[in-house]
């Protein structure tokens, strides 16, 4: 059993500081009680958690860091799916501004899904960590809110959904990115351009088509359903999307494809079938990895200033870890259109 909860004091109204024995007495539990959620023990139930981290939150507590109250010097790091150069560039980012912080970087992956499982939100708040990047959609709701109770700030790299103005996040500019590699096929004196996505849900993905649809609009083109591809960012579903693509009765003299991993796929698609690039097929990416400048015909890419991103996310997440409020919680870094070997003029079959 435990006792009644008590009000604590509004913020700012109370001349005595919010201490871990205030918390547990407003909640109702003992002190050790309050100590096991601030360490991101799972030994407390749901709803004694739920209410002492309502409260942690609602009355700003912030727990001393480290010995001494020093700072933590971890920074937790977690994506969504590990098998890709995408991947690496952005952990090179977060990395070099670690190091140069002196702070460790603790990398983790949620198997796939657009949200941490919870058994990473316990490992953070277990580890004290300074902050934490994700290069996923967002958190759930209570996991925003266990981590902003601890004063864990967390930023959103390159999101793939509309998380809401007070979600920190470093993205770059993707509409402007389709719209330049397309506009780049147009003026090459191509017609008849088709477009592979990323997933229909992600958002930069959806931008990146939109760019593509506001360009062909502005040369007077048609938008053809059909030459419209939702895919997954990956090499395989490049190849199959391209391949789709080729086999039309009346196939593109261009595409471009929204990620260069597609594009990889789409000159196996190419290679497949005969169909010779850029003589029959002229080809756009999207990321500039570094493997874009190494295939052949190098390829003719939009440059996604990854490691970038991650700098600014990381430098972005130290900052609100010292409690500043930058101006914009929102950045997207520009793109631009790096032109390569694998587009031409169209070529005749």
């Amino acid at each position: 059993m435990t006792a009644d909860p008590t009000p604590l004091p509004q913020a700012g109204r109370d001349s005595e500081p919010i201490t871990i024995s205030k918390i547990a007495k407003a909640a109702g539990v003992s002190v050790p009680t309050v100590s096991k959620v601030l360490n991101g023990r799972a030994d407390v139930a749901p709803e004694t958690r739920s209410r002492i981290e309502e409260l942690i939150h609602r009355h700003g507590y912030r727990r001393r860091r480290g010995p001494g109250g020093g700072r933590s010097s971890t920074i937790d790091l977690v994506f969504h799916e590990l098998n890709s150069a995408w991947a690496i560039e952005v952990i090179r980012g977060v990395e070099r501004v670690a190091r140069a912080e002196g702070l460790n970087v603790v990398l983790a992956e949620s198997g796939g899904e657009q949200t941490p499982e919870n058994a990473w939100v316990e490992s953070v708040l277990a580890r004290q960590s300074l902050a934490a990047i994700l290069v996923l959609s967002d958190l759930a709701p209570e996991q925003r809110t266990r981590l902003t109770a601890r004063g864990i700030p967390f930023v959103v790299v390159d999101p793939t959904g509309n998380s809401g103005d007070d979600v920190p996040s470093i993205g770059s500019a993707n509409w402007n990115g389709g719209l330049a590699a397309t506009r780049h096929l147009i003026d090459l004196g191509h017609r008849r351009i088709a477009v592979i996505g990323g997933p229909r849900n992600v958002l930069c993905s959806r931008a990146r088509i939109d760019g593509y649809r506001s360009a062909l609009e502005a040369a007077g083109l048609p938008v053809d359903p059909e030459l419209i591809r939702w895919g997954d960012f990956h090499v395989e579903g490049g190849c199959d999307n391209g391949r789709d693509l080729l086999l039309l009765d009346d196939p593109p003299t261009a595409i471009f494809a929204g990620s260069d991993l597609q594009a990889m796929g789409l000159y196996e698609a190419a290679r497949e079938l005969g169909v010779r690039i850029p003589e029959d097929l002229s080809v756009v990416g999207y990321d500039d990895l570094p493997v874009a400048r190494w295939v052949g015909p190098p390829l003719t890419t939009v440059r996604q200033p990854l490691t970038e991103m991650a700098e600014e996310a990381t430098r972005l997440a130290l900052a609100l870890s010292r409690g500043e409020r930058p101006a914009n919680l929102r950045l997207d870094l520009a793109t631009n259109l790096v032109v390569r070997q694998s587009t031409a003029v169209p070529g005749s079959r």
